[in-house]
């Protein structure tokens, strides 16, 4: 009777046998074991989208037997033709390029049966456990590596950075201290000008600046807890009499004969 429309119709039973054939578009998936250039056995899984002609029902009902078996055999032969020329790394990158090989053979191999090969999806490409739990050591032992490297350089820019922060404040430590250097001998020489221009001279202006600085600095010790160490001032010229006694030679007696 040929290919019948869909709707009522009048069949002759047994003689007569229905069989319905679905044009719509199906999917067929299948696993294929291969072996990489680098001995990594992998199976591959490939998603093959088809549909039948509707004016090539008949050959793809007669002309072909487990036509499936056939795109499995097909999707294999290419698959075991290319992966054995790349590494498990190349394949992950590759599968852009199987997937137009496989579409084109199988495409070619199925059009004269009717069968219309829509598009190919390679959707996973799972190696040994073993392969996977290496390679996932791999890549972990590599970030930790990268995570090392990236701490490193962070602790060393900080070294950096505290050390020309120190400079940097023992600079201006420095300067600072030259600056009230320069500002108290500006003002000592401004003191000794005015004591001068009072009469003095310029030994008793001297004596009395160190006097009044002996003074302040004990006074400093008396507003903190430090230890005072008993001690008499004597002014300078007192310390240089007394200086001068002491450098004094013994005079010599003279021992009359008897």
């Amino acid at each position: 009777q040929g290919l019948q429309e869909p709707g009522f119709r009048c069949i002759c039973f047994p003689i007569t046998t229905v069989r319905a054939v679905s044009l719509a578009v199906q999917q067929y998936e299948c696993d294929t074991d291969c072996k990489t250039k680098d001995s990594v056995t992998v199976t591959v899984r490939t998603a093959v989208q088809y549909q039948i002609q509707k004016d090539m029902v008949k050959e793809a009902y007669f002309d072909i037997e487990e036509p499936m078996d056939q795109v499995r055999a097909e999707v294999g032969s290419v698959l075991r033709s290319t992966l054995p020329s790349m590494t498990l790394d190349e394949s992950y990158e590759a599968k852009e390029t199987m997937v137009e090989e496989i579409l084109t053979t199988v495409r070619d191999a199925m059009k004269g049966y009717g069968y219309d090969i829509i598009k190919v999806l390679i959707t996973d490409i799972k190696p040994e456990k073993s392969v996977m739990a290496a390679m996932n050591d791999i890549n972990a032992q590599r970030r930790r590596r990268e995570a090392a490297i990236e701490k490193g350089e962070a602790e060393k820019f900080l070294k950096i950075k505290a050390a020309e922060a120190e400079a940097e404040a023992k600079r201006l430590a420095g300067v600072g201290m030259a600056a009230m250097r320069a500002a108290m001998a500006h003002g000592i020489l401004e003191s000794m000008h005015l004591i001068k221009a009072s009469g003095m001279s310029e030994s008793e202006a001297m004596q009395m600046m160190v006097t009044t600085q002996y003074l302040d600095t004990l006074k400093d010790f008396s507003n903190h807890k430090s230890m005072l160490v008993p001690h008499q001032w004597k002014p300078r010229h007192e310390e240089t009499e007394v200086a001068d006694i002491q450098m004094e030679p013994p005079k010599q007696l003279e021992l009359e004969e008897m």
